[in-house]
Formats: C-alpha cells, sequence, structure tokens
C-alpha cells in the first residue's frame, strides 16, 4: 500500500461523511441559523481538545464575516470566563461524544444566564444533546485515522458544518465585499476598498517631473533621480502633458531615437490617469483593464493638476 494510498482513504472517508451529514442537517440547520439571526448578542463557539480547535476556527470565521462571535475555552469558562457569556447570545458547542464533562458542567450556568444553546454533535442521545435548543447533526460512522482513534473525520464534519453556518449568515444578512474589507482592514482586499489613491501614491520630490519642451536625456535623469519607472510631463499650469515608462525608453533604443530628441515627441501623450480620491482597487482596475501592460499612473486632483504617482506595487506589495 503506498502512501498515497491512505490518502484516498481519507478523502472518501471524509467526503462520504459530509454528503452523509449534508442529508441529515434540515431541519435543524434553517433553525440554527434563524435562532443566530434572531439574537440581539453574540455567538460563543465552545470545546475542549481537538473540537475546541475548530470552535475556535469557527468564532474566528462567524466574527470575520459579520456575525459577533467569540470563542470560549470551556475548562477556562468553569473558572470565571463564562462571565462574557449574555442572555441575548447564542452558544454553539461542538463535541463529537456529546459527553464532555467541561461542556455539561457549563450547562447549569447557560440555562441561568438564559442564552440559547447549539450543538455541533456526533451523538444525539446523551444528556448534553437533550439540553440543547438546536442539534446538528454531525455523527459519523468512523474516523479516517488508520486506528479509528484520533479525531479526523469529526473535526471536518464540525468544521464544515461551521463553515456552512457562517455561509448561510452572511447570505441571510447581505454581507458585502466592502463589510468584509472593514474586517480586514491588512489584507489585500481591505487595502484596495478602504484606502484612497492619495494614502499610497508617491509625491513631493519623490514625483518625477519635466516640461513636455526638455530633450529624452533630461527625462531619462529624471526618471532615474526618482526610479519609480515613469517621467510625468507637465504643463506649467501642472496639467497633465505625457508619460515616459521604461518600457518606452526601451523600446525608443531599439529604434535608435536620438537621446537630443524632444520628450514632446517620443512621450505618451494621452497617459491614463487616476483621481487622488479613488480606492486602490479602482486604481488597480484601470491598470489591468486598459489593454497596456501599465505600472504606472500619474495622480491628479479634482482640477486635474498632478499631485502624485501611483505604482502597482504601492496597491498589492504590501
Amino acid at each position: 500500500m503506498t502512501h498515497y494510498s491512505q490518502a484516498e482513504v481519507v478523502f472518501r472517508n471524509e467526503i462520504s461523511a459530509l454528503q452523509r451529514t449534508l442529508g441529515n442537517l434540515q431541519p435543524a440547520f434553517d433553525a440554527a441559523v434563524e435562532m443566530i439571526l434572531a439574537a440581539k448578542g453574540k455567538v460563543v463557539v465552545t470545546g475542549v481538545g481537538k473540537s475546541g480547535i475548530i470552535a475556535h476556527k469557527i468564532a474566528a470565521t462567524l466574527a470575520s464575516t459579520g456575525t459577533p462571535a467569540v470563542f470560549l475555552n470551556a475548562a477556562e469558562g468553569l473558572h470565571g470566563d463564562l462571565g462574557f457569556v449574555g442572555k441575548e447570545d447564542v452558544v454553539l458547542m461542538l463535541s463529537n461524544s456529546a459527553e464532555t464533562e467541561e461542556l455539561y458542567r457549563l450547562l447549569p450556568s447557560i440555562k441561568h444566564i438564559g442564552a440559547r444553546l447549539i450543538g455541533i454533535f456526533g451523538n444525539s442521545t446523551t444528556k448534553l444533546a437533550r439540553h440543547c435548543d438546536c442539534l446538528l447533526d454531525a455523527s459519523i460512522e468512523a474516523e479516517a485515522c488508520p486506528l479509528r482513534l484520533a479525531p479526523m473525520t469529526s473535526t471536518t464534519v464540525a468544521l464544515v458544518i461551521g463553515d456552512a453556518l457562517a455561509a448561510a449568515l452572511m447570505k441571510a444578512r447581505g454581507f458585502t465585499r466592502e463589510e468584509f474589507a472593514v474586517f480586514h482592514p491588512g489584507g489585500a482586499l481591505g487595502r484596495r476598498l478602504l484606502f484612497k489613491v492619495s494614502e499610497a501614491m508617491v509625491s513631493g520630490l519623490q514625483l518625477p517631473i519635466v516640461s513636455p519642451d526638455c530633450s529624452l536625456r533630461e527625462a531619462v535623469v529624471e526618471m532615474d533621480r526618482c526610479n519609480i519607472g515613469v517621467v510625468v510631463a507637465v504643463t506649467p499650469g501642472k496639467q497633465v502633458a505625457g508619460l515616459l515608462s521604461e518600457g518606452d525608453l526601451r523600446r525608443l533604443f531599439l529604434r535608435e531615437v536620438s537621446m537630443s530628441s524632444p520628450l514632446a515627441e517620443v512621450m505618451t501623450k494621452t497617459p491614463l490617469v487616476v483621481d487622488e480620491t479613488a480606492a486602490l482597487g479602482e486604481a488597480l482596475a484601470v491598470m489591468e483593464k486598459s489593454g497596456r501592460k501599465v505600472y504606472v499612473l500619474p495622480v491628479v486632483d479634482s482640477s486635474g493638476k498632478l499631485v502624485g504617482a501611483l505604482r502597482m506595487h504601492d496597491i498589492v506589495g504590501n
């Protein structure tokens, strides 16, 4: 038996378990989603051991997709952390056995507080399961572990149920890309949607500016000074008159154009520009849909005056 053969066993086991789980979810799944939507508080996700690790991930996914959620270490919950559970909250418990001692010992306090309880359990016949307001069937026939001992299939099933809850809640709430960006300001999407061109552009002394009346040589000297890949030609009123990129320069050299040639004769006279108030994502769309290889855009203000330059690196490189 090859190593890959064992991989096939695991994949088939877990895929089969997920298909079986999908067939067993209704009507409890809809009830769980409606319970969370109706809650005025947060979702407190808890578990122990491997189930605790999955619970932590589910809480993080819910929180980042529009459903306020926190992870509760069940053991710590028995020693004070249960204090952040409120009566308007929903507690989401994870346990394959549905007999986890720490979870069972949380029940009296949860009931006293008045929080609703959803279980993602592999066993629906235990005392813990019977105390749930809603029970999601996460039972499996066997773990994918060769010894049938280590949690593998059971944790996959619980994880996917959690992902399904998060997805259904996103859909029900009409959660948008813009809202996702607000919760992920450090990510690429958040940066592109939340940051403005003016916050990322090159400006001031770093901005390579020349007159269109200068020579190609003078333009190259200015391009080299700032080293952002272009030089921008502007009128006395700071309006963009043209642009010369490093790519343009290579093509001019191939044509053996004289370095004393006027810049106005060889520059791109109608370069793409972007407004300083545009989102970085809008600027990226201009670069990618232009039909050209555009890596730097001149940035203009509301009157069309040059105020900076935006590199593709400034959008995707951070």
